[in-house]
């Protein structure tokens, strides 16, 4: 492996200086796995109103994408083009893209100190395949749109599940988490990703599902 290799870029703003050349050119494929999808928003290309002959574009996200700005115009933008997108239980840990078997671009995690954000592009075809195995897998155990919005009750663990009744009881946070034998943070955290599950923009429209699912026995 050489440093032609791989190449460090350093923030959005010299990925986008660099994005029209990195992906310029793309024919067969472009795969894109993210957590927040307005990360990519400027570097991935735009959804056009229909792909040209022969290009796959596949985008994973997170359940968070729905309550991302933009998320569900992003989504319905997507498939009016023909994109394939799925929604994966877990969103990615870090954003990637493959494009044509022959390049991936490796987002760093967020520095705490506020520093620009590091992109690895990557050349080298032993980890441009790794790259690419990792998104199949995740991919395959991940539901597309309409069979994600269907879903009366998405998976969730025993964790998540009592957060949900305790969001259909109408606990406070406060009170919630003492029942739960959990700090104040962890509740929280856990009542963000059921809200993510539940597609819910508020704690009141969550509660509200949540008493739907439960009076409709589907929380087993």
């Amino acid at each position: 492996m050489t440093t032609q290799d791989i190449v460090t870029l350093r923030g959005e703003a010299e990925l986008t200086r660099r994005a029209g050349a990195l992906f310029d050119g793309v024919r067969r494929e472009f795969l894109c796995a993210a957590g927040e999808p307005e990360t990519w928003s400027a570097a991935a290309p735009r959804a056009r109103r229909a792909l040209p002959p022969g290009l796959v574009v596949r985008k994973l996200y997170g359940p968070g994408v729905f309550r991302a700005p933009g998320g569900r115009e992003l989504l319905k933008r997507l498939g009016e083009a023909g994109a394939e997108v799925r929604i994966s239980p877990a969103p990615p840990a870090h954003e990637a893209i493959v494009v044509d078997r022959r390049l991936a671009v490796l987002a760093a995690p967020r520095s705490a100190a506020g520093e620009p954000r590091t992109y690895s592009v990557v050349r080298e075809p032993g980890v441009v395949a790794g790259v690419r195995a990792l998104f199949e897998t995740v991919w395959a155990t991940s539901a597309d749109l309409a069979t994600y919005r269907r879903t009366p009750f998405p998976r969730l663990g025993d964790a998540e599940r009592t957060v949900l009744r305790a969001l259909a009881a109408g606990h406070t946070d406060e009170a919630a988490s003492r029942r739960l034998g959990v700090s104040l943070r962890t509740y929280r955290r856990r009542v963000a990703d059921v809200m993510d599950a539940l597609d819910a923009r508020s704690r009141f429209q969550a509660g509200l599902r949540a008493r739907e699912i439960l009076a409709g026995g589907s929380d087993t």
